[in-house]
């Protein structure tokens, strides 16, 4: 693929940092090279010896001070060696991306899957760009979007997410002999999250992500997959993804530990062609010069290391068969938490709101029957019977647009509390009605 329409300017500006380059380079380095080119500061001057994480398992990591010293230093732009060697082996082993076995594919580490997505956005689009996306669609997406001065077109969807038809209707305003010639409007770009759909809770068949492919085959745009929930599909085998069917290298994904290790870990990971990933590492050079997040316990600066690290060694801890039997407990976990919203949306919901099961994720997306907009609604009368919710309205391309969704959340509330929550909801929605 030629990709050159798909960097803007300011992305292909971009240059390598001379200084990150010889820092990266010094990492690689045997033991026997004598540097003076990097202005890293002495790791013997920083105040923390050693570390040791104990794990619900009854295991525990150990930072000994030689470990200590590397994890409070600065390292490579792109992430970890290791944890970008552990990472490629499980995104071959998942989703066999046929453009890997043609050393076509690459991956960063991100802090969280949003700072992803944030710079994959920066390196495409320009001012007056189409961008198509199902609405509703996650808030934080929308903030990163709408000050890029892009148009932003929604696709409709349904329990099943992006429909197919739609798209093909909404791209037949431009023409296919269009496609490749200089200047085109054609869209650069689509962003889906796939899987259990942030407020929704829709899930793509794989059917129609094959026809939304052969789609981006034929109009010649990019898919971002979003899919921070992806390891928590309430059924196997998991549905294929788009980066499995990628074969032209056209695919951009975006994964998180956020929803299966931590969310205060900030790791994410952008995995595609490697001339986009190497765009969007650039970017990283000129920011935030490598993923970095740190913990502060209790307000003091007691306990203070590289999370990229720590994660690395867990990982190489449990291998791939103890990862996936981790996600196995936290599917099952959330399995239970969904299971009992639903009892409790049919024992309180049945006659003033609508709703479908979701295949994947933490939300229920709730249609309020007889109420227009529920921003009113939950935003100021919610508040007052003590049950917080998110008004739907704030998930629409144009949040001022009348909404009857609201969006519930079943990942932090024990189910008694969902019962009582719904309660005091069937209580309101019948006062307002």
């Amino acid at each position: 693929m030629n990709y050159s329409r798909f960097i803007n300017a300011i992305s292909a500006a971009r240059k390598a940092s001379p200084i990150r380059i010889l820092t990266e380079l010094q990492q690689r380095s045997p033991p026997s090279l004598i540097s003076l080119a990097a202005g890293a500061p002495n790791a013997n001057t920083f105040p923390f010896k050693s570390a040791s994480i104990s794990l619900k398992n009854g295991g525990s990591i150990e930072f000994d001070e030689a470990l200590m010293k590397r994890a409070l230093q600065y390292s490579a732009s792109s992430g970890i060696p290791e944890l970008l060697s552990w990472m490629k082996d499980l995104q071959k082993s998942l989703h066999n991306p046929p453009t890997a076995s043609r050393a076509q594919l690459e991956m960063c580490v991100t802090t969280g899957s949003q700072e992803g997505l944030c710079k994959a956005f920066e390196m495409i689009i320009n001012p007056g760009d189409n961008v198509l996306l199902d609405a509703p669609t996650y808030s934080g997406t929308l903030a990163a979007l709408k000050p890029l001065g892009c148009n932003i077109i929604n696709i409709p969807s349904d329990q099943y997410g992006m429909i197919p038809k739609a798209l093909r209707e909404t791209l037949s305003q431009w023409r296919l002999e269009d496609v490749g010639k200089p200047n085109n409007t054609i869209p650069k770009l689509l962003y889906t999250i796939p899987n259990g759909g942030n407020p929704t809770g829709a899930s793509l068949t794989t059917e129609r992500k094959r026809e939304v492919y052969q789609l981006a085959q034929d109009y010649d745009f990019l898919i971002i997959e979003d899919d921070p929930y992806y390891f928590l599909q309430f059924e196997k085998p998991w549905a294929p993804t788009f980066l499995s069917m990628d074969v032209d290298g056209r695919v951009l994904r975006t994964d998180s530990f956020s929803k299966i290790l931590s969310s205060g870990l900030r790791l994410g990971f952008v995995t595609g062609p490697k001339p986009l990933i190497d765009r969007i590492v650039l970017h990283i050079q000129a920011s935030t010069m490598h993923t970095s997040t740190f913990t502060q316990a209790s307000g003091l600066l007691c306990c203070l290391f590289r999370f990229q690290l720590l994660v690395t060694q867990l990982l190489q801890r449990w291998g791939q068969e103890g990862f996936l039997n981790h996600i196995d407990s936290v599917v099952e976990f959330y399995r239970k938490q969904r299971d009992a919203m639903l009892s409790s949306a049919d024992k309180w919901l049945q006659d003033v709101a609508e709703w479908h099961m979701p295949a994947a994720g933490m939300f229920l997306w709730i249609k309020v029957k007889g109420i227009q907009d529920t921003h009113k609604l939950i935003m100021e009368k919610a508040l007052e019977k003590e049950v917080l919710l998110v008004p739907g309205g704030v998930f629409n391309i144009d949040s001022s647009e009348p909404c009857p969704y609201v969006r519930a959340a079943f990942s932090l509330s024990s189910p008694e509390q969902i019962d009582q929550a719904f309660q005091r909801l069937h209580a309101l929605i019948k006062e307002s009605m």
